[in-house]
């Protein structure tokens, strides 16, 4: 029975881990689990420049990455405008129902941070001013 457990919990965690950035609210149980933050914004990757800053010089930066892996989960909405970046019609319609329920005025980049319970602690309407460390401070 206890090889049987193990196993099932193996298979789930593999299920998780493969399905955690496919919604947000896959996103929001893995961090109550975890107990992290939920770290969520909406872009256009292919489109908006403050967005592609966003990711360029936070997202991808070695200083945010380091902070993240132990107190952050990161899930991105999406709206490429291109055809050759376009999403699955599954998450295209996934990022467009968070859209309507969290960003109604279409703005880029919208970020929002979530404590471990799914509770909104804070939003940036609009790529954030400051340095990459006052930014995580701000996410601690």
């Amino acid at each position: 029975m206890k090889r049987l457990l193990t196993v099932f919990f193996l298979c789930l965690n593999l299920y998780s881990f493969a399905q955690e950035t496919a919604t947000l609210q896959n996103a929001l149980t893995k961090a109550a689990q975890e107990h992290k933050k939920v770290l969520f914004f909406f872009s256009g990757s292919d489109w908006c420049a403050p967005c592609v800053k966003f990711k360029r010089n936070f997202i991808d930066s070695e200083d945010f990455k380091a902070f993240a892996t132990t107190h952050l989960v990161v899930f991105n909405a999406d709206f490429p405008r291109q055809k050759k970046n376009a999403l699955s019609k599954t998450q295209t319609s996934e990022n467009e129902k968070l859209a309507d329920q969290y960003n109604p005025k279409g703005l880029f980049p919208y970020i929002i941070l979530f404590d471990e319970n799914g509770k909104i602690i804070r939003k940036w309407e609009e790529l954030p001013g400051i340095t990459i460390n006052e930014f995580i401070d701000q996410l601690k």
